[in-house]
Order: C-alpha cells, then sequence, then structure tokens
C-alpha cells in the first residue's frame, strides 16, 4: 500500500484485501469438504455469504506481522534461513488466531466450526498440528505469491471501481453480521 493513502484509503484497500481472503479461506474450506474429505457442500462459515473472516483477519495479520520480516534475508552460510523463520512464525500465528476465533465463536454462537479432535497432535479439538502447518503453507503462498498479485491488481482498478467495489461489498459484509445476529 501506498504511504500517501488517507486513513480511509488504506481501510478500503485492507477491506478489499480481507474480503478476497476471506472469500479464498470459504473456497479452500469447501474443496476440502467437497473434494478431498468427500462429505458434500456445506456453507462452511458462520455466515450466509462465502467467505470466512477468521482468514481474512489471519491474511491482515500476516501482512502486518510479517511482510517486513519476509523481505530481508537472514543468512546461516550461503544458505538464506528466513523463509523457514517465516514459515514457523505463520503457523505460530495462524494457530493463535483459529484458537481465539474458536472461543470467540464458543462465546457467542454456543461452539466452533471445526473439530481436531480425531488428528493425531491437537489440543480441545480447537487446534491441530497438520492445519496449522496447511496455514503455514497458506500464509506463504499470501506472503510470496498472492499478494503481490492482488497489490498489481488494486493498482490496476480505477479508484471509482475501487470504491464501487468497497461499497458493495462492505455493505453485503455488514447486512449479513448484522442478519446472522438477528
Amino acid at each position: 500500500m501506498a504511504e500517501n493513502k488517507t486513513g480511509f484509503e488504506r481501510f478500503q484497500t485492507g477491506f478489499l484485501y480481507f474480503w478476497v481472503y476471506a472469500a479464498l479461506g470459504w473456497i479452500y474450506e469447501v474443496f476440502l469438504e467437497v473434494v478431498v474429505y468427500r462429505w458434500g457442500f456445506s456453507n462452511r462459515g458462520f455466515l450466509f455469504g462465502p467467505y470466512l473472516p477468521v482468514y481474512g483477519i489471519g491474511a491482515l495479520l500476516i501482512l502486518g506481522c510479517l511482510r517486513g520480516l519476509s523481505r530481508r534475508p537472514l543468512w546461516v552460510g550461503r544458505v538464506n534461513i528466513m523463509p523457514v523463520v517465516v514459515f514457523a512464525a505463520v503457523v505460530v500465528l495462524t494457530t493463535v488466531v483459529e484458537l481465539i476465533a474458536s472461543y470467540l465463536l464458543e462465546w457467542t454462537t454456543g461452539g466452533w466450526l471445526w473439530d481436531y479432535t480425531r488428528y493425531t497432535i491437537q489440543w480441545q479439538g480447537r487446534i491441530c498440528l497438520s492445519a496449522s502447518l496447511r496455514f503455514g503453507v497458506g500464509g506463504m503462498v499470501i506472503l510470496y505469491g498472492l499478494q503481490p498479485l492482488l497489490e498489481k491488481g488494486m493498482t490496476r482498478l480505477s479508484e471509482k471501481w475501487r470504491q464501487i467495489l468497497f461499497t458493495v461489498l462492505f455493505i453485503l459484509f455488514v447486512v449479513d453480521c448484522i442478519c446472522r445476529v438477528l
């Protein structure tokens, strides 16, 4: 994001990134459910729309906390080990986000939407090593692949279309959240 943007422009751009990653998270979850586990389709979120806010929040946290770190080298001999450090940091960060999300969902809805009790290395069915490692891979894809592409795409989007896209998606998201509460 450009440094000369206003606070609202940064919020607008951040929300659009949030929405993209929340939608990609929903697609990922549905793919796992339908193709990998063959359980059939269900809306994987607690909202009505095709997005999972926990993925959007996780992606923004990854970008905010680890982006600068991911761009610096950390040499051990001739090997840059920074990607390994970043991967470990993504795993820890996303695991904490998932754990917090499980408690927030339990507090607000009476339960959370996943159950890892059948996994070998898990804690209270809320987090597990397998999912954390997959989130680590996803975080690396975000940092080193998707985010640079999204930023290029965002610069190609005119201010008018960015405003329209933001307004429509923001209204849909807020209405969805309100409908969920009611």
